[in-house]
């Protein structure tokens, strides 16, 4: 399990498309893993100590190049539909704000030279894109990683990221579906909420 949390964070953090010229998908993950690896260098011990600063390294990484709302928007599903503006926004920042801190840990163990991005396949000209990787583990082995990407005007943002086969966006769908069926919406934003330290806005 915690193979898969350090990949999916991996995963998360490299989406990052560049400032000025509209990268290709493949373009996006391979200058964003190098972008992560130099601001990691170095600063492992100090931000394992940091948590703070830890949390605002992901973030500035991380928030600008993540389709917070189409993530949010199909892991809710059928949800999203009858949710009001304000839950639907609460749960977009809620559910973005957890997801950095569960995974948060995981960031500190990437190494870039472990990630191989193979040849794109796609086709450009559709509106979502994905890109397939391969991660080396430690222990030789190799976990097959696929970032899911959506075009936007600002360029490709990364919204799914599928984990030899294992699909986060599903995973997260499925549990959060039984947690609103038993309990409410509003219980599951506070959850969350609550796990990223937030102050509900009530």
């Amino acid at each position: 399990m915690k193979i898969v949390l350090i990949s999916l964070v991996m995963a998360l953090s490299m989406a990052a498309p560049a400032i000025g010229k509209e990268q290709t998908p493949n373009e996006v993950i391979e200058s964003a893993a190098k972008l992560f690896a130099e601001q990691l260098e170095g600063r492992e011990e100090e931000l394992a100590a940091d948590r703070q600063a830890l949390y605002a390294l992901i973030d500035e990484i991380l928030l600008p190049r993540f389709d917070r709302r189409f993530a949010a928007q199909i892991v809710l599903a059928k949800h999203w539909r009858t949710a009001s503006e304000k839950q639907q926004e609460r749960f977009i920042e809620a559910f973005y704000q957890a997801l950095l801190r569960k995974y948060a840990d995981g960031v500190l163990e990437f190494e870039q030279d472990k990630v191989v991005v193979l040849p794109f396949r796609g086709d450009l000209t559709k509106k979502r894109s994905k890109v397939k990787s391969t991660v080396q583990l430690n222990d030789g082995s190799k976990v097959a990683v696929d970032y899911e990407l959506v075009k936007r005007d600002s360029g490709w943002l990364l919204f799914n990221v599928v984990i030899e086969g294992v699909s986060y966006v599903r995973n997260f769908r499925a549990e959060l579906d039984a947690e609103i069926r038993g309990s409410s919406l509003d219980a599951v934003i506070q959850r969350l909420e609550g796990e990223a330290g937030m102050i509900a806005d009530e």
